[in-house]
C-alpha cells in the first residue's frame, strides 16, 4: 500500500490546504467582453530601457501581473505609473489607448504576464497611428 493511503482504508488522505491556499491580487469589474471572447495568457519579456509595445489597443480588457522588474505603464485617461514586480494591473480595451509598457529600469529586465479577452477572430492588439493620437491628445492624462 503506498504511504499516501489512509491505514485500513485505502484512500488518499484529504487535504485542505486549498481553502487558505489562495491569494487574490485582483479584482475588477470590466465595462465588458466581446460575445464569444477568446482568451490568451502571454508572457511578455523586454530588456533593460526597452520603450516596449508602441501606442494600442486591445478589443477586450487585459490583465497583468508583474513577474520581474518595473513597467512604467499608461493607459489613456489616467497618469502613467510605475508597476513593480509582485503587482497588477489592468485594462479595458475597447476604445481606450494603451500608450506605454515598457521597462522602467535601464540595469534589470522587465517580464510579465498578461490575460486578454478579445473578439474572436481579430487581433488581439493593433497599433494606434500617429494621426489618431494626435487627435485624442486631451484624453491623454497630464505627463510629469
Amino acid at each position: 500500500m503506498p504511504d499516501t493511503d489512509l491505514p485500513h482504508t485505502g484512500q488518499h488522505p484529504k487535504s485542505t490546504v486549498w481553502q487558505t491556499a489562495v491569494t487574490v491580487l485582483q479584482e475588477v469589474e470590466p465595462p465588458f467582453v466581446p460575445a464569444g471572447a477568446h482568451a490568451m495568457t502571454l508572457v511578455i519579456e523586454y530588456p533593460p530601457g526597452d520603450p516596449g509595445t508602441p501606442p494600442h489597443r486591445h478589443t477586450g480588457p487585459a490583465f497583468g501581473y508583474v513577474l520581474e522588474g518595473e513597467m512604467l505603464l499608461e493607459i489613456e485617461g489616467d497618469p502613467e505609473r510605475v508597476v513593480r514586480a509582485g503587482e497588477t494591473f489592468w485594462e479595458p480595451g475597447g476604445d481606450v489607448i494603451h500608450y506605454q509598457d515598457g521597462n522602467h529600469r535601464d540595469d534589470v529586465p522587465l517580464r510579465f504576464t498578461v490575460t486578454m479577452l478579445g473578439a474572436p477572430g481579430g487581433p488581439m492588439l493593433t497599433l494606434v497611428d500617429d494621426e489618431e493620437l494626435v487627435r485624442r491628445r486631451d484624453r491623454r492624462a497630464p505627463r510629469p
